[in-house]
């Protein structure tokens, strides 16, 4: 197999339909996007996990909504890990690339004691929430969905989510993770396969509360009939998956999608090409601190004489005269040059 062939599949998402089963899908591949991501920060390896899993999801998620503009995943705890965000900026085009970026927030301290301690990456965050937002552009009001962490994993918070605030049978089957191949460098990779049960006219869960992690529902509280055992036959095809299978390179999305679900009729669609991408500007910073006054703009300002301004997903730096900040601005920013 060639190296041309191979990267054909790599940074895409694959959405696929198992017509016999009344369920879509969707095989991501992310390789140099985990890279870039990863490569904006030092982070010790087990928020490099969990940023890994969160941008996997991310360009799952992001492809199954028909978006104007930005999906965005938040995961808020308690604990070390207090802070995941992703954003996947959906193509302007047919044909044209998506953007994804992701971003974490730790306290190293608490970090390294409860990794001395054995914990796995999940148990860094804690008690919190997992969070989708959508926002369709400025003239159209944004969505907000949040359910508690549960499950012991990104990936079940995620199928909680959609269980439980959208009544959408979802799963997920991940892997990533560093890998070498011959002539080359370490580099990160990851793929994975979502699962969704099509949206029901009028969904209803069965019974009161759920049968999941704190009374939340699970897609046994939503499907019953048939369609469970669609749902069911589907799951325990996807469970035969393996790492390399998920990540590749040896094996194509569409191989491995015939080979799990060559009797379920599976239709294919146009792959999504996934890039890193980010967009923060000067503008944008300038907009943010629209709402401040002079004051406040002082506080901000450096020895130097300067505003500064760091993007935590790119690592752009931006640096600002204070006169043309905040709502008593006397000068407009074209009186100085916005460094990045």
């Amino acid at each position: 197999m060639t190296d041309a062939t191979t990267r054909i599949w790599d940074d895409t998402v694959l959405p696929f339909q198992l017509d016999a089963s009344d369920i879509r899908g969707r095989i991501a591949r992310l390789d140099g996007v985990l890279e870039e991501v990863l490569a904006q920060h030092d982070y010790p390896p087990a928020i490099e996990a969990l940023v890994a899993e969160m941008a996997l999801l991310t360009a799952m998620i992001g492809q199954t909504v028909k978006l104007r503009w930005k999906l965005s995943l938040q995961v808020r705890g308690d604990g070390p890990a207090r802070l995941l965000a992703t954003d996947y900026y959906a193509p302007g085009d047919d044909g044209r690339a998506a953007r994804i970026r992701a971003w974490a927030s730790f306290d190293r301290d608490r970090l390294d004691e409860r990794m001395a301690a054995g914990a796995q990456p999940f148990d860094l965050i804690g008690k919190g929430y997992f969070a989708i937002l959508i926002d369709q552009g400025p003239d159209m009001a944004p969505y907000q969905g949040i359910t508690p962490l549960a499950g012991g994993s990104l990936s079940a918070c995620a199928q909680t989510y959609f269980a439980q605030s959208e009544q959408i049978p979802t799963r997920f089957a991940l892997a990533y993770g560093q890998s070498t191949m011959p002539g080359d460098n370490e580099r990160w990779r990851g793929g994975g396969v979502m699962l969704q049960h099509m949206p029901k006219a009028s969904p209803h869960a069965k019974g009161e509360g759920g049968s999941g992690e704190g009374g939340l529902l699970t897609p046994d509280d939503i499907l019953d009939g048939d369609e469970g055992e669609n749902w069911n036959r589907a799951n325990i095809l996807l469970d035969t998956t393996d790492e390399l299978e998920l990540i590749g390179p040896s094996v194509a999305p569409t191989d491995l999608l015939v080979r799990l679900f060559h009797e379920e009729g599976p239709r294919v669609f146009d792959p999504q090409p996934v890039r890193f991408g980010c967009s923060c500007s000067a503008d944008k910073v300038r907009q943010s601190l629209s709402i401040y006054s002079r004051k406040d703009i002082a506080h901000m300002t450096t020895d130097e004489g300067i505003v500064t301004a760091d993007c935590q997903f790119c690592g752009a730096h931006y640096e600002f005269d204070p006169a043309t900040l905040g709502f008593e601005a006397t000068e407009g920013p074209d009186a100085a040059s916005d460094g990045r």
